[in-house]
């Protein structure tokens, strides 16, 4: 029988974008925010209830999901 290395596996990431209305920054969860201590890998979702776009200081509320 033979073996297979045990290889990394990639995980698929479906973290998606989200665009600010009023300034149009785009949160890509893939970058973070590290600037104002959000790690790269955090869904918008999951963003302290606090979070405001880091351009325009606007909340969570005003972003939409990128198409």
């Amino acid at each position: 029988m033979r073996r297979q290395k045990n290889s990394a596996l990639k995980v698929v990431n479906n973290l998606e974008k989200w665009e600010c209305t009023v300034c149009g920054y785009i949160y890509d969860p893939e970058i973070g925010d590290p600037e104002h201590g959000v790690k790269p890998g955090t869904p918008f979702e999951k963003l302290p209830n606090d979070w405001v776009c880091p351009v325009c200081g606007v909340p969570k509320d005003q972003f939409v999901k990128k198409e």
